[in-house]
């Protein structure tokens, strides 16, 4: 028995004490997600203790919006939010010494996965974990995204039918845990033998009971939004096409069909929530954007007709341009299968066209990794390699991900009212975009999560 639970701690009586604390504190947790949902259309500041006021002394400070860079200003921050942008700071309020640093708002990641071991590629991952140590391995994940400047992110699904996004999602707002905060899709909406079929790997003998997220039909897809809702999803995550990281899936090939699209997009609008497909193949990119969902996920194959309906939707478009080219730089290392690395290398023949044709139809594009999230930097600098400014890029990690979750009038910029979610750089990305990877100050709410500066930083005015 001690060599099947190796994992956990030894001798056998604390192990199985241990255990059923941790599964007792993720239960409770996941029971709080379904009952305690948040609403992307009402704030969600981190309850704390009310911090004393105090001004960030900023020496270069980027207007998002336009591109402009204010030296040597002071932000002034108190309850969690700005309060005002001026040439002084307040007598008797504590500063913040950022004279050195090129500061900009807290990004925003919008295609991120934050459950379980992120490195590991191997296929059946996710079933040799249980939903509980999934959802601990996220809270140590989300610390990550903290430390990388990203101080918002959206939950692009997870394979958990417990839901643990969902339950770290409400402790981050409950202020139990430290972390960016959150919208979340529930599980993967996929065909059976689909690109969100985990069983992907498991032999015909071997099949396990049918997973509540398979949906062949159009009813099956309603009855798997309505479980979503019900758990408390912002998002339903849809498996519009094939993909590259199961065994199984086509890439080019439409997997749901357009009726299945919509019916989802017409359940979940009803009840307040907004839908995301996963489509990498030309068809089913076109599909998906007809029947009305609001963001496409890669969009890797997509053509001129496709980027001109999205423009014409207004749909939006997180292109997750690292995590293909990662994927082939890694090879198998990191228990990628051979026929995974053999898709996404046949992939990236398609990515560069295919953004190429985003930006020249003008698309709402924001930043997503879908990878591990001390990646994060590579996204923003991909977006550069692969044809937007600089400036382009930085709006598409600020306002454009504060539009895509609807908070724009919260996140996104450093402006008075909004949450003092602010970071701070060692170089100016405006010049050298490779300067976002060098994070050395990170508030979420006001709250310092990270200051590599030292507490020479800090004094009092």
């Amino acid at each position: 028995m001690n060599k099947v639970y190796s994992f956990f701690v030894i001798p056998m009586k604390r192990t199985l004490l241990t255990a059923g604390a941790i599964a007792l504190s993720l239960s409770f947790l996941v029971t709080t997600a379904s009952h305690a949902k948040t609403s992307p259309s009402s704030p969600s500041p981190t309850p704390s203790p009310t911090p004393a006021p105090v001004a960030i002394k900023a020496g270069r400070l980027l207007d998002v919006k336009t591109g402009k860079i204010a030296n040597n200003v002071f932000i002034l921050i108190e309850n969690h939010r700005v309060k005002s942008i001026a040439s002084a700071a307040p007598a008797g309020v504590r500063v913040i010494d950022l004279s050195s640093a090129f500061v900009m708002p807290g990004m925003v990641d919008c295609h991120a996965h934050i459950l379980g071991d992120l490195s590991d590629q191997s296929p059946g991952a996710s079933f040799r974990m249980s939903s509980a140590k999934k959802t601990l391995w996220g809270m140590k994940n989300l610390k990550v995204w903290l430390a990388q400047g990203f101080t918002t992110l959206r939950d692009a699904g997870e394979d958990d039918l417990g839901y643990g996004q969902l339950a770290l999602r409400d402790a981050i707002d409950a202020g139990w845990i430290q972390g960016p905060r959150m919208q979340s899709s529930g599980n993967f909406v996929s065909l059976n033998g689909g690109h969100g079929d985990s069983e992907d790997f498991v032999a015909p003998d071997q099949e396990l009971p049918l997973r509540p997220n398979i949906a062949d039909t159009v009813d099956d897809v309603a009855r798997a939004v309505r479980r979503d809702v019900k758990y408390g999803a912002d998002w339903i995550k849809l498996m519009g096409t094939g993909g590259v990281a199961d065994l199984t899936s086509n890439f080019k090939v439409q997997e749901l069909s357009e009726e299945q699209m919509a019916k989802a997009v017409e359940v979940a609008h009803r009840a307040g929530k907004r839908v995301m497909v996963h489509a990498e193949g030309t068809e089913g990119i076109k599909a998906a954007v007809r029947a009305g969902v609001d963001t496409i996920e890669h969009g890797t194959m997509l053509d001129d007709e496709g980027a001109a309906l999205m423009a014409q939707k207004g749909t939006w478009l997180v292109p997750t341009l690292f995590t293909f080219q990662h994927g082939v730089e890694l090879g198998t290392s990191h228990g990628q299968d051979p026929i995974s690395l053999a898709k996404t290398k046949e992939i990236l023949a398609y990515q560069q066209p295919a953004f190429t044709r985003a930006l020249n139809a003008h698309l709402r594009i924001a930043v997503g990794i879908d990878d591990e999230p001390q990646f994060l930097p590579k996204e923003v600098e991909a977006l550069v390699r692969g044809g937007m400014t600089p400036l382009e890029a930085l709006q598409a990690a600020t306002i454009n991900g504060a539009e895509l979750l609807k908070w724009s009038d919260r996140i996104g910029t450093i402006e008075p009212g909004k949450f003092a979610d602010i970071i701070g750089l060692d170089g100016n990305p405006l010049q050298d975009i490779n300067a976002i990877e060098r994070v050395v100050f990170v508030m979420k709410d006001g709250v310092i999560i990270k200051n590599d500066l030292g507490a020479n930083a800090t004094s009092k005015n």
